[in-house]
């Protein structure tokens, strides 16, 4: 590439997501990874693009809220791009009830989310036979479905987002020299590499430990309980997770921790009874100290940006995040919540 506009650094959703919306605005821009391509936690399995309760709201669930309306528009736009199919689809959720005060307060917040959510999506409260046999076990035979949440294959995002790219005439390579304006989407050696020169911890890598299950429930909705996320592809598969470790001694490597959320899993939604595990993944997730991406200019690399921190909504908020991002570093917008910027996470 002769000129550069942009250069990005990092080729996880974050990367490729700021990239993508940085060519579609004309600029000519090159991808950075030695890794290639969703390597780090943007090549997991799970893809639940599960949006927060509806109250107590701030700029961070109004951020994500935006992110997830953006989400069908901002994935057929790279399938039709780049001929490669993403695996999201807005299926919804659906939850049991544990308890008389777990009722209470869902009935609320579906009151609540009638405000928050804008009339665009639901959150309702509705007995457990209308889920029939794909469902958790409910002890009050109640339910919290959702027509917000989505769900993401992982790795299928970050290949129509290259193939995307690459029908732009953009491609992601190991090495090259910086030029134009920066972004640096590094995952957890960015967060790490910005702990090192500072008196606090800035961010820091989880463990998050799934599995995929051969099982065709393609068109049902992600579930979520005792603590477990369930969530069918379009692929024939069901992914199942996951942990949250801070320590750790390998961040690639399964254990026994698996097999409990797997048990848990089993155990809560009789449909899964019987299905074939097909694989099990682990990976570190870049979580920032404020637990909110970070977006904007870098803490300590005076004159470029960052984009980091998506943990385990990375993929949820990625249509958003390329948004402002894009109008920041091309247009000098800055639209960015004061919760999302460095100074947030010192």
């Amino acid at each position: 590439m002769a000129m550069v506009d942009v250069t990005v650094y990092g080729a996880g959703v974050f990367g490729l997501s700021v990239a993508w919306a940085c060519v579609q605005r004309g600029a000519r821009v090159q991808v950075i990874d030695p890794f290639g391509p969703g390597a780090g936690a943007s090549g997991g399995i799970v893809g639940a693009l599960a949006p927060h309760v509806p109250e107590n709201w701030n700029d961070k669930k109004q951020f994500q809220f935006e992110s997830l309306m953006l989400a069908e528009a901002f994935w057929a736009g790279v399938e039709v791009a780049g001929g490669v199919t993403a695996g999201y689809g807005r299926t919804g959720r659906v939850q049991p009830v544990a308890d008389e005060r777990g009722l209470e307060l869902a009935r609320a917040r579906a009151v609540s989310a009638e405000a928050l959510w804008q009339g665009k999506a639901v959150w309702e409260v509705i007995p457990a036979a209308e889920c029939g046999d794909w469902a958790p076990d409910s002890p009050t035979g109640w339910m919290i479905r959702d027509s917000l949440s989505g769900r993401m294959h992982p790795r299928r995002a970050c290949a129509a987002l290259v193939a995307a790219l690459r029908a732009r005439g953009v491609e992601v390579v190991a090495e090259g020299a910086a030029a134009g304006r920066v972004v640096w989407a590094t995952g957890v050696a960015g967060l790490e590499e910005i702990s090192a020169v500072r008196p606090r911890v800035f961010g820091n890598g989880v463990k998050g430990q799934a599995a995929l299950l051969r099982l065709e429930r393609r068109d049902a909705p992600q579930l979520f309980a005792d603590t477990v996320h369930v969530v069918p592809h379009a692929d024939g598969t069901v992914a199942i997770g996951s942990t949250s470790e801070r320590d750790y001694a390998d961040g690639h490597s399964v254990d026994g921790r698996l097999d409990d959320v797997l048990a848990r899993a089993f155990a809560a939604v009789p449909a899964l009874r019987g299905a074939e595990v097909i694989e099990r993944w682990a990976g570190v997730r870049p979580r920032t100290r404020s637990r909110a991406p970070v977006l904007g200019a870098h803490p300590v690399r005076a004159g470029e940006f960052i984009a980091n921190g998506g943990f385990k909504i990375g993929f949820g908020m990625a249509p958003k995040v390329a948004r402002v991002m894009a109008d920041l570093v091309l247009e000098g917008v800055d639209t960015i919540p004061e919760g999302f910027r460095a100074e947030a996470s010192f």
